[in-house]
């Protein structure tokens, strides 16, 4: 039976998430790919105990996720929740999402209703054997759905004790003030924006979103830090085959031109020069942005949660660090 690291808090680092009780590591795990039914269970616990063993609190899934079938990666953490890891309940942030395509008709695909977002919860909290969620997201703005009746039904959830806080993702700036002016009405207890955002992804930067959370008091989760491992030092000398641009794994492979590679390999240099991998400093970078409550990583194996927690050892930026930063991503 698993027993936690007992020193599992001494070096992780908590932000509060926005203006919220709640406080987040500043590294999570997202259980987007590599922990479904198409991965080896032992490879997942494995994961998902050591990241639970670096302070790693926060785990988040969606109902979509798992490979081959959707809903299948949250059937293997209720396992390893069942394995041992379901005694540190209380210690434990898990939070899911709804709505992308989940299952046949026309209440399963991507949407917003109510109908869909109550019933895919209902489903989620099956699979992983849980009464309630932390965080309940509503996992893309859907433009055919009313505002109003999304926060409804996330607020439905607060109020059924189904989930004690709610999100929404992938939703930009004018978005996200418009539904949270709903919530507010509601008092529904929404504290966080999870958006796609790295050094090489900075349309937060761009809309405004981040600089509009802070002032209003929510926390932003956000996933792809590394940019689909372009900020690894995977492609510093061109692209392995064994890597997710080698097997053709991920739509951005056309974009590893050798003015990237020219790019990344400058900031792995700076990276070096602070002690740091490229990917530890691309997770120090986000955490630099005062909206960023936590980094999403994920993982394929146990390893890569180990070292991207160690970019917690050196969060701190000078003004010529950053000044170089921002000189090689703007070539």
């Amino acid at each position: 039976m698993y027993t936690a690291n007992e020193k599992r808090y001494e070096k992780m680092v908590y932000n509060r998430c926005g203006r919220s009780g709640l406080k987040l590591p500043a590294v999570s795990l997202g259980l987007w790919q590599n922990f479904g039914y198409g991965n080896s269970f032992a490879n997942v616990e494995e994961m998902c105990r050591t990241a639970f063993d670096l302070g790693i609190t926060h785990f988040d899934l969606a109902n979509n996720y798992g490979h081959p079938y959707n809903g299948s990666a949250e059937e293997n953490f209720g396992r390893v929740l069942d394995n041992g890891l379901r005694a540190y309940r209380d210690e434990l942030v898990i939070s899911t999402k709804a709505g992308y395509d989940m299952w046949a008709g026309p209440y399963g695909c991507k949407h917003g209703s109510r109908k869909y977002l109550t019933a895919s919860l209902d489903q989620s909290l099956k699979r992983m054997g849980l009464d309630y969620v932390d965080i309940f997201y509503h996992h893309v703005f859907d433009p055919e759905a009313p505002l109003e009746e999304i926060a409804l039904a996330l607020d439905n959830a607060v109020k059924q004790g189904k989930a004690l806080y709610v999100g929404i993702s992938n939703y930009n700036k004018a978005q996200t003030a418009e539904i949270q002016a709903v919530f507010r009405e509601l008092k529904t207890p929404f504290i966080v924006n999870q958006p796609s955002f790295s050094m090489l992804n900075r349309w937060v930067e761009d809309d405004g979103l981040d600089g509009y959370c802070i002032d209003n008091g929510v926390g932003l989760a956000v996933f792809s830090p590394l940019y689909q491992g372009f900020l690894t030092d995977r492609y510093l000398k061109g692209i392995p085959e064994d890597s997710r641009v080698g097997k053709g794994n991920t739509w951005i492979g056309s974009q590893l031109t050798p003015e990237m590679v020219e790019k990344l390999n400058a900031l792995n240099d700076i990276a070096a020069a602070r002690g740091q991998k490229l990917s530890q400093m691309a997770v120090a970078w986000l955490l630099n942005n005062k909206a960023v409550a936590t980094v999403l990583c994920g993982a394929s194996k146990p390893q890569q949660i180990v070292d991207n927690v160690k970019a917690i050892e050196n969060l701190e930026f000078t003004a010529e660090e950053l000044a170089k930063i921002e000189e090689v991503l703007k070539k």
